[in-house]
């Protein structure tokens, strides 16, 4: 039977959904806030929130703008064992963030030496933290400081006069103007509404002269058998862990049938050529916090949970054991310790990260990047849930694995679960001056240095794909830069041309090749950054320039006032 629907039907309708929108237009129309200000710093990242403090502390009204509910991005956000590099190349309010941070813990940082470790990366030790008490300080400094903070301010678009910025308008119907705008996001959102030039492709070796951009496969974490029996620390001679090494694995759901298919996981796209350019970010994860208190909150999989999904897991657990390994929960993620028994847990060869599930997050709007986050936060609790539960997992992982919940005192508006996705690598802008690792690797040498770099090249997976009859993971690299200590950060480096705008900085998705940004990327060099760009917005008001034309001496001169490290010298 079909039903008819009288004509008068669409009438009434079409009238119901006018008066609708003439209501909701005339609501934000009525509610709808502009704000004035002198300086604007979008995205309230660790970055975001020195930006704002700087720019206040120089006299300036500063707003500082967060699309989502938290302060500090994964510096409060999960990422507790900070990637620190070299702590003498740290300096302004970053050394003064993590000095009052762990002085909460009644600890005392070493500044005037270099990081000690135990054959791995400068990561965690004394720098190690909980992620309340990041997202405290973060909270105490911008209010000590009388910063305006928004939250829930997703940006909708940007409004120009020729060259430089007037406003941000927000998808609630609110405006903020402002003299100077500093893009702290992790995604470059402010800058690409600006209409700045941007890349998502790693660009190629021959590009720039590089030798690690574009396809790579390192001979590192090439798939085969007989790896080294790690230390007590997990690692092998050499600093290589056993949460990253590669075995071959076969690829399809029968082993050795290609036209069974392929298991779930790896992406069906051919190896291509090394050093050749090809788009791809880097693989994102969830930076869990995990406890074994007596309050701990289960680790609950998702709706949908399938063991299936991570039979490749099982491939590498049977291949491990084959290998002689006496398999404990650092296979799978390398966990730091933190204060009041909890662990910042990292990613592995199977671990957190999601290769391929971040390539559309750049580009994505905000209720796809929710949609993105979710499914990196259901494929871990399956994951997790995997190694606590099933049989194929050795009975030491899994009982290790049982051990560990989320904490009832950290993340409660998300139960626990970290409310910040890793964006590891976004867009990048490009500008006069494009950081190579040339500059990462001490050829060449950054004029109107803004602050230093100094962690290694470590670029995670882009892709887990077929080469040679076994997964892959392309795009993985992890070395050091050739010996050379830390590099200069180019002022150049986080501005637009003059021509795309001429108020903008940009200071996590800076003008940096993907193997330069691979080094260049830990949050306190975002921290760095972040001081002095807002350092420069100040004297850019003041002197009524564009930011292109900022006398440098100036700036440097405030910046060593201000404690910014900018030249390394080093020490015997």
């Amino acid at each position: 039977m079909v039903m008819k629907v009288h004509p008068s039907f669409f009438v009434m309708y079409f009238q119901y959904m006018l008066i609708v929108l003439l209501i909701t237009t005339f609501h934000q129309q009525t509610f709808a806030r502009v704000y004035e200000y002198d300086v604007c710093i979008y995205g309230g990242t660790s970055g975001g929130v020195v930006a704002a403090v700087q720019a206040s502390r120089m006299g300036k009204h500063v707003i500082l703008a967060e699309p989502g509910r938290h302060l500090g991005g994964m510096t409060s956000g999960g990422l507790s064992a900070v990637d620190i590099g070299d702590p003498r190349s740290v300096g302004g309010i970053a050394r003064e963030y993590f000095t009052r941070l762990v002085g909460k813990y009644g600890k005392k940082l070493e500044w005037d030496r270099p990081f000690q470790n135990e054959g791995g990366p400068a990561t965690g030790g004394a720098y190690a933290i909980e992620p309340h008490q990041a997202e405290r300080v973060f909270n105490e400094m911008v209010a000590e400081a009388s910063v305006t903070v928004l939250r829930d301010a997703k940006l909708a678009s940007v409004t120009k006069n020729s060259p430089r910025i007037t406003a941000i308008n927000l998808e609630n119907g609110d405006t903020i103007r402002a003299k100077m705008f500093i893009d702290c996001t992790y995604e470059g959102d402010l800058m690409a509404k600006a209409g700045v030039s941007f890349t998502l492709m790693r660009e190629g070796n021959d590009k720039y002269g590089e030798s690690l951009n574009g396809i790579q496969y390192d001979a590192k974490y090439k798939p085969r058998s007989g790896h080294l029996v790690p230390l007590a620390n997990g690692r092998v001679i050499g600093g290589q862990g056993v949460w990253d090494r590669d075995f071959p694995l076969d690829p399809y759901v029968i082993v050795g049938r290609p036209e069974s298919g392929l298991l779930p996981l790896i992406e069906l796209e051919g190896p291509g050529k090394p050093g050749d350019p090809a788009p791809g970010v880097q693989a994102y994860c969830f930076r869990l916090c995990l406890t074994t208190a007596s309050d701990r909150l289960p680790i609950v999989p998702p709706a949908d949970y399938d063991p299936k999904q991570y039979e490749i897991v099982g491939r590498f657990i049977q291949a491990c054991l084959h290998n002689g390994d006496d398999m404990d929960l650092r296979w799978f993620t390398k966990h730091d310790p933190l204060p009041n028994n909890k662990w910042d847990f990292n990613t592995a060869t199977f671990g957190s990260n999601l290769p391929g599930a971040s390539h559309a997050w750049p580009s994505a709007s905000y209720a796809e990047r929710e949609l993105i986050a979710k499914a990196h936060e259901n494929y871990h609790r399956g994951l997790l849930h995997f190694l606590a539960t099933d049989q194929r997992v050795p009975r030491k992982v899994r009982e290790d694995m049982q051990r560990f919940g989320l904490p009832s005192d950290e993340f409660p508006e998300t139960g626990g679960w970290p409310h910040q996705l890793y964006i590891r690598e976004a867009r990048r802008m490009v500008s006069d001056l494009v950081m190579t690792e040339h500059h990462t690797f001490g050829r060449k040498i950054a004029t109107k240095s803004i602050g230093l770099g100094s962690y290694g090249t470590d670029v995670h997976e882009i892709r887990r794909i077929i080469k040679d009859g076994s997964v892959c993971r392309e795009g993985k690299l992890a070395s050091s830069r050739g010996g050379f200590g830390p590099y200069n950060i180019g002022y150049d480096a986080i501005v637009p041309f003059q021509s795309e705008c001429e108020n903008l900085f940009v200071t996590f998705a800076l003008s940096a090749s993907h193997t330069a940004f691979a080094s260049i990327r830990m949050e306190p060099v975002l921290m760095i950054t972040s001081q002095s760009a807002a350092t420069a917005a100040c004297l850019s008001i003041d002197e009524d320039l564009p930011v292109q034309s900022l006398d440098y001496e100036k700036l440097r001169s405030k910046l060593s006032a201000d404690g910014q490290v900018l030249q390394w010298k080093p020490t015997k």
